[in-house]
């Protein structure tokens, strides 16, 4: 999975960035929504102001990172849908620490930068009610989001981009940064870990087909995740079980997503062995979630068919 973050001074071109991941078929959750939403609850005009003091209010009681946490259960909400999310409207270093907590490296943080004359000339094009008027009222905004202290989340950006020029050149930019964090096959091994076993030598089991994987163990209960199927790959023509692999991911398929059951002792060794799901000691239980391949070529890719024992249509990338 991947979280995408933009930040940036108003009406530097979040949300033209989040509107073209849109168009690209991505989920967006808009932080500013989450504002807006509580000042239309209030009863209030939906005005600049009113959205200051209203932003100022949630983080004063709930903490400077009031409205990250309201968005949380909106990102993973959205994640099924493709793997990613993008997120429009990063306003502080609070706010980029509550989203590392919960997503780790999965979170990717982009800044987008423009200087003020050219943002101010962008607020008279659209002519938005809750738009500033005015260069100074501009500049205030700017000096109220900073308070929040934005600068320093800009300042650990991860990705900066320019957005001064022709506006095709803006989205040729940010549609080639999205795609570079695209998944088409997200992978999810779970398992339980018994007082019998080991944690590092279940770990181990898992890196072993998948190298990649991030881990978690929380409760007795293994969670990890990658999107790099080589070594997995590699191992089944090693061992020479396409037809059985394939066998298995037909069986397993639920819908976007393709559910086996491994040997949990045979994975140890790096040696692929399908199981029952009610299997002893409990299986490894992998799911492929597929985001942007369809089932067929995942097949072709991951198992083709064979004759003779070899390969009859290889594909050699998702």
């Amino acid at each position: 999975m991947k979280i995408i973050a933009f930040v940036g001074l108003p009406l530097s071109g979040k949300t033209t960035a989040s509107k073209i991941a849109e168009e690209m078929g991505i989920p967006v959750v808009v932080m500013g929504d989450v504002v807006r939403e509580e000042v239309r609850r209030r009863g209030l005009e939906l005005t600049d102001e009113n959205a200051g003091r209203v932003a100022s209010e949630l983080r004063e009681k709930e903490g400077m990172d009031a409205i990250a946490k309201r968005c949380v259960p909106l990102i993973r909400e959205k994640l099924g849908e493709k793997g990613i999310v993008v997120v429009d409207g990063i306003r502080g270093i609070a706010e980029v620490e509550r989203f590392r907590e919960e997503f780790g490296d999965d979170f990717v943080l982009i800044n987008v930068e423009a200087p003020i004359e050219v943002r101010f000339e962008r607020a008279l094009r659209r002519k938005r009610d809750d738009d500033v008027k005015t260069l100074e009222d501009l500049r205030r905004r700017d000096e109220r989001e900073l308070s929040w202290n934005m600068g320093e989340a800009i300042r650990l950006a991860d990705i900066t981009i320019e957005n001064v020029g022709d506006i095709e050149e803006f989205r040729e930019k940010v549609r080639e940064i999205i795609r570079h964090f695209v998944p088409r096959v997200e992978v999810e091994v779970e398992t339980d870990v018994h007082p019998t076993e080991d944690v590092e030598k279940v770990k181990k089991t898992v890196l072993n087909l998948f190298p990649d994987a991030s881990i978690e163990v929380e409760e007795s209960k293994l969670l990890a995740r990658t999107t790099n199927l080589s070594r997995f790959r590699e191992l089944l023509r090693m061992q020479r079980i396409l037809d059985t692999a394939r066998s298995e991911m037909i069986s397993g398929r639920r819908g976007k997503s393709v559910v086996v059951y491994l040997n949990k002792q045979t994975a140890y060794v790096s040696r692929i062995n399908f199981a029952d799901e009610d299997a002893i000691l409990s299986p490894l239980k992998v799911t492929f979630r597929l985001y942007d391949v369809d089932f067929e070529r995942f097949l072709d890719y991951l198992t083709p068919e064979t004759r003779d024992g070899r390969p009859v249509k290889e594909v050699d990338r998702l």
